[in-house]
């Protein structure tokens, strides 16, 4: 190819959407992804230990690896609340396509492929690496991991939305559990026990006045509390011995799992809770496990990193102007650029707000620039 076929872009898409793939239960989509990815011709492809396919388009003369990354797993449909338009159907209405995961991420992951497919093989130093991931939405980066080790990239693009601009950083998240442990009693006399709820709740409210840092690029540190399990439940006649509260905590840059832990342990209220950070497993569709700790690092990549200033040479050549921004979200680039320390870019159409919503779209338009945008950073980079 040596041009994007947006009509087949587009009716790739459709059937990518149309085929359900919750983290965990890709295998049907990513066959299509590795079909296509054959038609289209590229060099090589795999599937790996935890399911991702990835495609390589190979240059005529050695060069550096540039590895762009989609992940091909979505959030669920909620049930009960209504969509004006089929989560699964694809339909086009004017000049959007809607269904779960146009923007979260199968947009991103279609266009990158018709990108890497369309670049001349003459001109190129280097090869194009695309990842079709598994499991982000529960794990990120976890299944990165493994097709890094694999491919050994230089420069990494995650296809996250940006709206058409250029991220160089992104926050990060910690999972952060609190434990309280009481003493039970009946319920008809409380005060032989220890409540461990009412333990709880002094730590609570310390950590709603918490004052976190911010940062100039990725905005402000978040902790949010996510859930309060109280044990035994349901309780009958008997006041809980056991409370558990999991906090959300939004990281920025520099941040490491002992000084978070460190952040919240200071404080008075919480002597005698016990912190620990979270600890993930989750099984992939081939039946491979992913596990680790749930601390995924904030990065940043400086602007004037040649990364960031070919790939916004490129993305000028393709009709665009882009903002140099980050993500407030976070991204499979924890692993690639806060932990594997790999310079990393994000471009991807849409906005982030757009992703897990009901009715969740993309505009053609965008999709169709985004494509154009990886093509021409791949030709601006190698």
């Amino acid at each position: 190819m040596t041009t994007i076929d947006n009509q087949a872009l587009t009716s790739f898409l459709q059937v990518l959407v149309q085929q359900q793939s919750l983290a965990g239960a890709e295998g049907p989509a990513l066959q299509l992804v590795q079909a296509e990815m054959n038609r289209l011709g590229f060099d090589e492809i795999w599937v790996d230990e935890n399911g991702s396919v990835v495609g390589v388009i190979n240059g005529a003369e050695p060069g550096p690896t540039l590895l762009f990354d989609a992940h091909c797993d979505t959030v669920g449909v909620a049930p009960g609340v209504p969509w004006q338009h089929q989560p699964f159907g694809a339909q086009i209405v004017g000049d959007k396509m809607f269904g779960r995961g146009t923007s979260d991420m199968k947009g991103a992951l279609a266009a990158m492929i018709y990108a890497a497919a369309a670049v001349d093989r003459a001109a190129l130093s280097g090869r194009v690496v695309i990842s079709a991931s598994v499991m982000e939405e529960v794990f990120e980066g976890g299944a990165l991991k493994t097709v890094m080790d694999a491919t050994h990239p230089d420069f990494v693009v995650i296809g996250e939305s940006t709206d058409l601009n250029l991220a160089r950083g992104g926050r990060g998240r910690a999972e952060i559990h609190l434990e309280a442990i009481g003493r039970p009693s009946h319920s008809s006399a409380p005060h032989l026990g220890v409540n461990a709820v009412h333990l709880m709740i002094p730590a609570i409210q310390a950590i709603e006045q918490l004052s976190l840092p911010a940062d100039p690029l990725l905005g402000p540190a978040i902790i949010a509390l996510t859930d309060i399990i109280s044990d035994p439940y349901p309780a009958y006649s008997v006041t809980p011995s056991r409370c558990r509260v999991t906090y959300d905590r939004r990281l920025l840059a520099g941040e490491t799992p002992d000084s978070v832990l460190a952040e919240i342990g200071g404080l008075p209220e919480l002597n005698g809770i016990r912190i620990t950070l979270a600890q993930g497993e989750h099984t992939t569709y081939t039946g491979a496990v992913i596990r680790g700790q749930k601390f995924f690092p904030a990065w940043k990549l400086d602007e004037a990193h040649p990364l960031v200033q070919n790939a916004l040479f490129g993305l000028k050549n393709a009709g665009l102007s882009p903002e140099v921004s980050a993500y407030r979200f976070c991204t499979n680039a924890a692993y690639s650029a806060g932990m594997a320390g790999v310079p990393t870019i994000g471009f991807g159409p849409s906005p982030e707000a757009r992703a897990h919503q009901v009715d969740e779209y993309i505009v053609l338009d965008d999709l169709f620039a985004a494509a154009r945008g990886y093509f021409e950073i791949i030709n601006a980079v190698l």
